[in-house]
């Protein structure tokens, strides 16, 4: 079979390249760590970014269903990409802005 590339290969070699800095991940970490994994499941290629997510796991002490089961729990929180839960949590409301004499 031949190795294949990967059109988001090098955005997601940037990625995994941050996730092997971790060694405290946070809920985005876990779940860009699970999302890539799906995404270069049984996918004939890659083999070196495939290999780095497995040491990512074991870095992180975590078994591919432990990190699914994590981050369903991260999404069911609320959890939206580019965003912490606490932006969007609240009226968002400025009590400082023009306030009257």
């Amino acid at each position: 079979m031949h190795a294949q590339n990967h059109p988001l290969y090098s955005i997601d070699r940037d990625i995994v390249d941050r996730l092997l800095s971790k060694h405290s991940p946070k809920d985005e970490d876990l779940v860009d760590l699970a999302r890539l994994l799906t995404r270069y499941e049984g996918f004939p290629g890659a083999n070196d970014l495939q290999a780095d997510m497995l040491k990512i796991l074991k870095l992180w002490n975590l078994s591919r269903e432990m990190l699914n089961i994590r981050s369903r729990q991260i999404w069911g929180n609320g959890y939206r990409p580019g965003k912490e839960i606490d932006e969007v949590v609240g009226s968002g409301f400025d009590t400082s802005a023009g306030e009257a004499n």
